[in-house]
């Protein structure tokens, strides 16, 4: 039986400690960023439109990047993938902090960096159960989770202070410092390891992604792993109509703030309690029954609950969505080493897709139905239909002990 491991023994590893360091004070650099690109383009274009098409650019290139760049981190050593990823990152970021940038160019430059993302992202998450390995590995996930989250919140709530202190172009160049030291955290405190697949342009992109879905596909447990963690496209929704929600409960921007801190910090305190207070294997077999909770709150929403209730539930399907965690953790141990860049490059873009299904979906259907509240409620019983079944098939797949 794996033993629960604890914070004090992960922070232990230096390998793990230079990963943790270099995420956090990326994401707050790119959370700053992010603020820095709305008010330079609202600035250059007083156009409330081109703002919301840019912030949607630091997203929407991982759709293409996942598939067609997470296989880097099998093909190279991953250390030297991750460093590479950063310095790209700081030097082109360093660009769009060049004043008078031309928009195109910089929406251009934009999505390289976005690109840059996807083989980092892949290769972090490739070589954390070679930095860490049983439970350990799954409260290393867990405190990076909380890092990111903690980070997001931070850097929104500080963002705009900070570029009102120093302007976005010096916000950007913020942003370009951090992914530099990130590099150079990461080639100090990573070790060296050699790649795990064949370098090398020999196997070609559409040959590698059809191994990964297929990798995927023949197992059951990646597939019912992969559903599970789609579910999210339901859980999404609130997000998206927040505010056109606080205002059907009489609120405004604070209340839409509020809402929008709600579930992020239900996901914190629930990886926490996750990975701090419950077992392994208890863990394991919560992951469907969470999968069920981070939805079903959110058909509470047809009774147009006030703010404090509507944060409440927030809150509980956040702590509920922490499932995702042991759900990932669990994928890449499945997966094998050789072929996890690529595997996790395909469900993550996934995930990013059904999340902007979700949104898509959420502000198609309050046009329809014209109620923020209803549409949260009627799509989260959609959700809890898919659910159903998926978690059902993970019952009948799931590992009787961690892996």
């Amino acid at each position: 039986m794996d033993s629960k491991a604890t914070f004090r023994q992960i922070l232990a590893v230096g390998e793990l400690r230079a990963i943790w360091f270099a995420e956090l004070q990326s994401i707050l650099g790119d959370q700053v960023a992010r603020v820095a690109l709305s008010v330079l383009v609202f600035q250059r274009t007083g156009s409330a439109t081109w703002p919301a098409l840019t912030y949607a650019l630091t997203y929407l290139p991982d759709l293409i990047g996942g598939p067609l760049l997470g296989g880097l981190a099998d093909r190279y050593p991953r250390r030297a993938v991750m460093v590479c990823s950063d310095v790209v990152r700081a030097l082109l970021v360093a660009v769009l902090a060049v004043p008078g940038i031309p928009l195109p160019v910089l929406a251009a430059v934009l999505v390289v960096v976005q690109l840059a993302n996807a083989p980092f992202t892949a290769a972090q998450a490739a070589v954390l159960p070679s930095v860490l390995s049983g439970d350990r590995y799954v409260l290393g996930q867990s405190l990076l989770k909380i890092t990111n989250q903690i980070g997001q919140l931070a850097g929104f709530a500080l963002g705009g202070a900070v570029i009102a202190a120093i302007g976005p172009g010096r916000g950007l160049a913020l942003d370009a410092v951090t992914f530099a030291v990130s590099a150079i955290v990461l080639r100090l405190g990573v070790r060296a390891r050699s790649a795990t697949g064949a370098a090398g342009p020999a196997t070609s992109t559409l040959r590698r992604l059809s191994a990964g879905a297929g990798t995927i596909w023949r197992d059951r447990r990646l597939r019912a792993l992969v559903g599970l963690a789609w579910l999210a496209g339901f859980v999404i929704v609130p997000e998206g109509l927040a505010v056109p929600y606080a205002a059907e409960i009489g609120g405004g921007a604070v209340t839409a703030g509020l809402l929008l801190a709600a579930h992020p910090a239900g996901i914190v305190l629930g990886v926490f309690v996750l990975g701090r207070l419950v077992r392994p294997e208890i863990r394991l077999r919560l992951v469907g029954a969470l999968a069920l909770g981070a939805i079903v709150p959110l058909a509470a929403f047809w009774f147009r609950p006030s703010l404090p209730y509507a944060a409440g539930l927030l809150v509980l399907s956040g702590m509920c969505a922490a499932y995702q965690v042991t759900a990932s953790t669990t994928f890449m141990r499945l997966v094998p080493d050789t072929e996890r860049g690529q595997a996790f490059g395909l469900a993550g873009s996934g995930l990013i897709a059904v999340q902007g299904i979700g949104l898509i979906a959420g502000g198609l259907l309050v046009g329809v139905l014209g109620s923020p509240a209803t549409t949260v409620s009627v799509i989260a019983l959609a959700g809890l239909v898919v659910a159903v079944p998926a978690t059902r098939a993970w019952r009948h797949v799931a590992p009787p002990h961690p892996l």
